[in-house]
């Protein structure tokens, strides 16, 4: 029997595709000629021309759909919220399709719209909108989008309409999420559900540890080993507790390696207070890192002794930098200052004892608000343009980003600041009933960022009034 090969099946090419016009005369002057047949001239929503100041201005993205002919067949443009640019509230418009293309306008319109909602989070994005024709409502919400209501656009009915921004959920998702079913029948239902250090039962001894990401040890040892010192003095600070001692296991290529990471640690452990006792040294084996760290506090602050209602406050250090290799993920604001700068941030916890504190971790600041309320059995509301950050970093990843030194912290409304030295603390949202975390926008509008809970964990399990450890 003779064998006959199956013909190799291709996809058959695309009948267009989507670009960024980047100032491309053709392309930009093709689609404004599509825009002003169907705004002007078939629809009649605009007399003479259908321009604005978008067009001209720099921060605005114009999205072409190209045939394969190179005929423009299709476009829209997104922008920054004039008013405040700063803060992620982008707006998407003039969405225009040609007629005649074979593959249908609708194909090209969801192209489009998926692309704006990409370049949209790709430029840091929290919050996306766009007005709507009534009749394109449900297209747009096949797409994904909410409407939010009737609105009046050049003398006819449109509809408000919104993109969830995936940014905060997709975080949480990557780094936390997980850990309610995995950590669930291992942790205790206790007061200290939800905190990154714990109380030894019948001590005052708090105990913590942290793993630093193998990539990190691998190629940026020292600064892994100065963040291993960090994120664990933190972490004790968090819970009011005084730092005591450390210990580390390390796992590098070779003494060379190892010496780099060391000297990392021991400068941390030198700025900190938080002297290396002991701990586990290998080489020869793939980079890795964790320290363990011990303090001591007779009352420890717990992350989940809020409740609805309390202020919340975001108290972070905004000078420094990203980390070069790092940007937009680890702003580096602590390797560079003196232990008297650091101290009064380390001490802010112990000094003030709000209701509850979080320090701030690779889920960002949102996310680590969401860690917070959830231990505390709540959901939180934050006020976007009130959250202290650094001028020269997008909202974007600032709010998802590792700041070096950040707190959550959760007390009643009139509690006077945190004082933290050159940290700069901000009243800045609420504790709620719902769950999850809402952003409030200058304009009154509200937007989710998290549906619900950070971890599954659940809430902590706290009497009303804290309950001092045995000394």
């Amino acid at each position: 029997m003779s064998i006959v090969p199956l013909a190799i099946q291709r996809p058959a090419p695309s009948a267009f595709e989507v670009c960024e016009a980047r100032g491309d005369a053709r392309l930009i002057g093709g689609y404004h000629h599509l825009r002003r047949r169907a705004f002007v001239e078939q629809q009649g929503l605009f007399c003479g021309h259908d321009r604005d100041e978008h067009d001209d201005a720099q921060a605005t993205v114009v999205l072409v759909a190209v045939a394969r002919d190179g005929a423009v067949v299709g476009g829209v443009r997104l922008h920054p919220q004039p008013d405040h640019p700063e803060i992620g509230w982008w707006n998407g418009s003039r969405l225009v399709c040609a007629p005649q293309l074979g593959v249908g306008r609708g194909a090209v319109g969801a192209a489009l719209v998926r692309a704006a909602c990409a370049a949209a989070l790709e430029r840091g994005a929290l919050r996306f909108e766009a007005h709507v024709q009534e009749r394109h409502e449900r297209f747009f919400c096949k797409l994904g989008w909410e409407p939010i209501g009737p609105v009046q656009l050049a003398g006819r009915p449109h509809v408000a309409m919104r993109w969830p921004v995936p940014r905060f959920a997709r975080l949480v998702e990557q780094t936390k999420q997980p850990l309610g079913a995995l950590l669930d029948a291992l942790l205790p239902r206790d007061r200290w559900r939800g905190d990154d250090g714990a109380p030894v039962a019948g001590t005052d001894v708090v105990a913590c540890t942290d793993a630093i990401l193998p990539a990190m040890v691998d190629r940026d040892p020292e600064w892994a080993g100065w963040c291993a010192m960090l994120v664990n003095a933190h972490d004790l600070s968090a819970m009011g507790a005084a730092p005591v001692a450390a210990l580390d296991a390390l796992g590098a290529r070779d003494a060379a390696h190892a010496e780099l990471v060391l000297r990392g640690l021991r400068d941390g452990a030198r700025i900190f207070d938080l002297p290396i006792v002991g701990g586990h040294t290998q080489l020869g084996v793939a980079p890795a890192l964790s320290v363990t760290a011990l303090g001591r506090a007779t009352d420890p602050v717990p992350a989940g002794g809020g409740r609805a209602g309390d202020a919340l406050t975001i108290t972070a250090d905004v000078a420094g930098g990203w980390r070069p290799g790092y940007e937009g993920r680890q702003w580096d604001s602590t390797s560079w200052r003196t232990r008297e700068q650091l101290r009064p941030m380390v001490d802010a916890v112990a000094t003030h004892r709000p209701r509850a504190a979080k320090d701030v971790s690779m889920a960002g600041i949102v996310g680590t608000t969401a860690m917070l309320a959830e231990a505390c059995g709540c959901g939180a509301e934050l006020d976007v343009a009130q959250i202290p950050r650094p001028d020269d970093a997008a909202l974007a990843d600032w709010l998802t980003c590792f700041p070096g030194f950040g707190l959550v912290t959760a007390d009643v409304a009139d509690a006077p600041p945190l004082r933290a030295g050159a940290a700069i603390g901000s009243a800045c949202g609420r504790l709620a009933e719902h769950d999850g975390v809402r952003l409030h926008w200058p304009d009154g509008a509200i937007t989710t960022a998290l549906q619900a809970a950070a971890t599954g964990l659940g809430p902590a399990i706290a009497p009303l009034e804290s309950t001092p450890c045995p000394s």
